[in-house]
């Protein structure tokens, strides 16, 4: 196992972004961007990826590039999405897989990890990070944490076809947990159309990442805090350190939304655009529905980032 070959540091460039979107190619989806009727939005729903979010453009790209050095076990903690994500990437490169979960995760969720052949561990959602450090020191397996190099230049994919699809447009709304989706977003729409606004969106309930925005420097916020929120995918209690240089950087805006907020969003998604959210994946566009008047001129682009969700879920 050659891990530290396959470590890359520093900040993901344009140049890492382009590499990142040609090595995930053959698994992922390139999704469209979809007009909400009688308004100025579009829709990117990154709930119609293999594992119904974002996180498998981030998760293929790393273990293709750790499986090419070598890497035979991988893990990952995660409230759920990342974890199908890394599991989905580890059976398409041959590579083993464990995750780590906290018993408050969905059992949607927690049943599609173990379908795609990963491991699954549960914890309480604050000892998450220490189960991962132990397992890995037992298994000698890679961890690929949500904000790594490589996940951040996967994510980043999704803002590169943004630009391409809708170079005009006046904003970019992105939802934020531990803040690797918005990096990848923000360096990939910068490079090209540095006018754009890019905004991350977080609940209210967990605004930590907004708290950092605001005062220059990453803040955590206790799990009992962070998980208020209905929207499961975006209760991690910090932004990822990587994650924060590059939200810091080149990051223009965090705006928070309640959950009512969410819950309508969720509602509008699925009535005008049939398209499933889950709470997290809704966030940005109920930060549509809540800033409108305050956004720049121009389309409005938001991130649909997930649709792990029950039928009955997604309707209520």
């Amino acid at each position: 196992m050659n891990v530290e070959s396959a470590v890359r540091t520093g900040l993901v460039t344009a140049g890492d972004v382009q590499a990142a979107s040609a090595r995930i190619e053959p698994y992922v989806r390139r999704t469209p961007l979809l007009r909400l009727p009688g308004e100025r939005l579009w829709v990117k729903p990154e709930n119609r990826q293999p594992t119904r979010s974002f996180k498998v453009r981030g998760a293929v790209n790393a273990v293709v590039r750790l499986a090419r050095h070598g890497v035979r076990h991988v893990i990952a903690q995660s409230s759920g999405n990342h974890a199908q994500a890394i599991a989905y990437a580890a059976a398409e490169q041959g590579v083993r897989a464990t995750v780590v979960l906290p018993d408050t995760a969905p059992e949607l969720k927690v049943s599609a990890a173990r379908r795609l052949g990963a491991e699954v561990v549960i914890v309480p959602p604050a000892l998450r990070e220490d189960a991962c450090l132990a397992l890995s020191d037992r298994f000698g397996a890679a961890i690929i944490r949500s904000d790594a190099f490589d996940v951040i230049a996967g994510h980043g994919s999704a803002g590169a076809e943004i630009v391409q699809d809708l170079p005009d447009a006046g904003s970019v709304l992105v939802p934020v947990c531990n803040g690797g989706l918005l990096a990848g977003i923000a360096v990939a729409v910068k490079a090209t159309c540095p006018a754009i606004r890019v905004i991350g969106v977080e609940p209210e309930l967990a605004a930590d990442g907004a708290a950092s925005f605001r005062s220059g420097t990453r803040t955590a916020w206790p799990v009992e805090l962070t998980y208020r929120t209905r929207a499961d995918g975006l209760r991690a209690p910090v932004l990822g350190a990587l994650a924060w240089e590059h939200i810091h950087r080149y990051v223009d805006d965090m705006v928070t939304v309640t959950e009512d907020a969410i819950d309508t969003a969720a509602a509008l998604l699925l009535r005008e655009l049939g398209e499933r959210a889950e709470p997290s994946g809704a966030v940005a566009t109920a930060a549509y529905l809540a800033h409108r008047a305050s956004l720049p001129p121009g389309p409005v682009v938001t991130i649909l980032s997930g649709g792990n969700v029950a039928s009955a879920a997604a309707a209520s």
